[in-house]
């Protein structure tokens, strides 16, 4: 077996190195394939810097990876050599336990991020379980589908999930990587969407996106104008919010939902959520089944990422691209180790 070539953090925070390793033996019920496409998130980065925990390192970030498989464990199903296949935030899980069982696998105890404990997609070649690499449909452009294996199924699931109807008024907060793609998956569902943004340059391209209307999001008397409007309200950032100020957009029984990673406590008054029996959830990363539906869904309605492109021989371009907030709206690295 020929050693993985890679990018790779050495330290928190560090540019990227070109960096080698052993994979060792397929494991049986594992599937190789040739990174040909890897998206980057802004979950990478705060891997490379330890944001959210101390990373191990070296680091080999990438975890929205399209590419085609090459090997297969002598246990693996439903999986064919030459097939083009995505892999997104986790490449296992147990599938034995209740979750796993139940189409879940997302919530397994034992699940196995792609980049947290072992190396990633910002390689020539990455492992996964075969449950896990999730088959491309013919509709979807492998060279723009990457980040759709994460950033998608995030924003994807909840519609899922939470049974949102396609009747249903529903807002979504930031305009960035998640948010763009849930602006087209929300108006593809049927809803009446609104988009809330905190840049009024991005107001005419969430019209373009899909919302029906733009709100400022740092406005207080454009959101005391939309108290009541909307079913379901979908936070794809990360940042601190007024959230009672959200919440009261809300109408009775409607539901405010976090998929962006908001790492300062919440701030929320209760009374806003009791007296007009509204909800609040969040949710992580889908199960390989939802991935496969997210990305029918996706070429069925031809839903996309707004995409930048960079050889992956310039990854630290493209990372500083994206720590300066210049991306638009997600990165593809095009793997150029040949």
């Amino acid at each position: 077996m020929t050693a993985i070539r890679a990018y790779a953090a050495h330290t928190a925070g560090a540019p990227l190195q070109a960096f080698s390793y052993e994979p060792g033996p397929l494991a049986d019920e594992d599937i190789e394939i040739r990174v040909e496409h890897c998206g980057i998130c802004h979950s990478d980065l705060a891997m490379i810097d330890s944001e959210w925990f101390p990373a191990s390192y070296p680091l080999v970030p990438g975890h929205e990876a399209v590419g085609v498989i090459t090997a297969l464990g002598a246990q693996a199903k439903g999986r064919y050599l030459g097939q083009r296949v995505g892999i997104g935030w986790h490449t296992a899980s147990c599938m034995h336990c209740q979750w796993c069982l139940g189409g879940e696998q997302n919530l397994c105890g034992k699940r196995q991020p792609t980049i947290v404990g072992r190396h990633g997609g910002f390689a020539d070649r990455l492992r996964a379980h075969w449950s896990w690499a999730v088959p491309l449909p013919d509709g979807l452009d492998p060279a723009t589908a990457g980040p759709l294996m994460c950033g998608g199924g995030t924003a994807f699931l909840p519609f899922v999930k939470q049974e949102v109807s396609p009747t249903d008024r529903v807002g979504v907060v930031g305009i960035g990587g998640l948010g763009h793609l849930a602006l087209k998956f929300a108006r593809a569902w049927g809803c009446e969407v609104t988009a809330f943004t905190s840049s009024d340059s991005k107001r005419e391209e969430a019209l373009r996106l899909g919302a029906h209307r733009a709100v400022s999001s740092v406005d207080r008397a454009a959101l005391k104008a939309a108290a009541g409007s909307l079913d379901f309200l979908l936070v794809t950032v990360g940042a601190a919010l007024d959230w009672d100020a959200l919440i009261n957009t809300l109408a009775p029984k409607g539901r405010i939902h976090l998929v962006g990673v908001v790492t300062q406590p919440l701030q929320i008054k209760a009374g806003a959520l009791l007296t007009w029996q509204r909800g609040l959830s969040a949710s992580p990363t889908p199960s390989p089944t939802l991935l496969a539906r997210m990305l029918e869904f996706s070429a069925r309605h031809q839903i996309a990422p707004q995409v930048e492109r960079f050889p992956m021989s310039r990854v630290n371009d493209a990372l500083d691209h994206l720590r300066a907030n210049k991306a638009r709206y997600r990165i593809v690295l095009d793997a150029d180790f040949d």
